[in-house]
């Protein structure tokens, strides 16, 4: 299948680096800056294993002009109505489109203007660009998970498993995307929320006086939204995302922390501010998260 990956960020970057290594007919849609990044300094995959040099098929907005098979959305949530505009020269009848962006409010915008062509997507990775473009894997984790939003994993899917798995990640195709969609947030959300609210990592957090409490509150609170919303809860799993969470031992941050510290633009509004609108329209009460989104509302205007 041929493959377009929007963005060649930490994560766009690191999983269609795989792809290329494994032989796969991967190109990148770019912008400009990252364009003569790429072009200049090739990709470099810089994993606990070593390093690792690429070079990439690019292509920019303008000079789309035929269908992909599968087009791989990489963008940061809020760049995302300049993606839609961008690959639409890429759609097909038949083209897959596979978000990996945080929430759940994507998928909506998605669906809306391509249809069921468009499947669930997400992926686990604690990755990062480094001060020279570089994609940065900090852990071994590198897990990619897609699968139909109805559950139907037709034909056309299970040729987009074939593709991906064995190209030097973990891949999980499954019939219940939208369960881990759903765990994705939990996880994502409360970590960003923590993490930004108490201006350090989890273990920082954890060993504040009051510190699991917050941890705990923020949890029940997204837990009660997203299950307002029609997550069917799966307690193993939710109790493992909370053990994880909940360890003083271990120093997590968050990708939107990582933003944050060092003054980027964040998805305030689509990784809490959509939990503070669905918890409204459900009647749950939020407290906690509004304590966080007016907090990173306030960075917003610093910015």
């Amino acid at each position: 299948m041929r493959i377009l990956m929007v963005g060649a960020g930490a994560t766009g970057g690191y999983f269609g680096a795989r792809l290329a290594q494994a032989g796969r007919d991967v190109t990148f849609l770019v912008r400009e800056g990252r364009w003569q990044q790429l072009r200049e300094h090739g990709l470099i995959l810089q994993t606990p294993e070593g390093r690792d040099l690429i070079t990439p098929q690019l292509i920019k907005a303008e000079q789309l002009a035929e269908p992909y098979d599968a087009i791989i959305l990489t963008v940061k949530s809020f760049g995302l109505a300049q993606a839609l505009d961008d690959i639409t020269p890429a759609v097909g009848a038949q083209t897959l489109i596979v978000p990996i962006l945080n929430g759940m409010r994507h998928i909506d915008t998605l669906r809306a203007r391509f249809g069921d062509r468009v499947i669930g997507g997400l992926c686990k990775i604690n990755a990062t660009l480094g001060e020279r473009g570089e994609v940065v894997q900090m852990t071994p984790l590198h897990k990619l998970y897609y699968g139909a939003l109805d559950g139907q994993n037709n034909a056309r899917l299970q040729q987009l498993d074939a593709t991906l798995k064995g190209a030097g990640f973990d891949t999980v195709f499954t019939e219940d995307i939208l369960s881990e969609l759903w765990e994705k947030w939990l996880l994502l959300s409360t970590l960003g929320a923590v993490c930004c609210l108490g201006r350090g990592n989890t273990q920082q957090v954890l060993r504040s006086q009051g510190g699991e409490a917050l941890l705990h509150g923020i949890f029940t609170e997204v837990l009660a939204v997203i299950a307002a919303e029609g997550y069917q809860e799966r307690p193993a799993n939710t109790a493992n995302i909370y053990q994880m969470l909940n360890n003083p031992q271990v120093a997590m941050t968050s990708s939107m922390f990582r933003d944050l510290t060092q003054g980027y633009a964040i998805e305030a509004d689509q990784v809490i501010g959509d939990l503070l609108a669905r918890g409204a329209r459900n009647s749950v009460n939020t407290p906690l998260l509004n304590a966080v989104y007016v907090n990173l509302q306030v960075y917003q205007q610093q910015r």
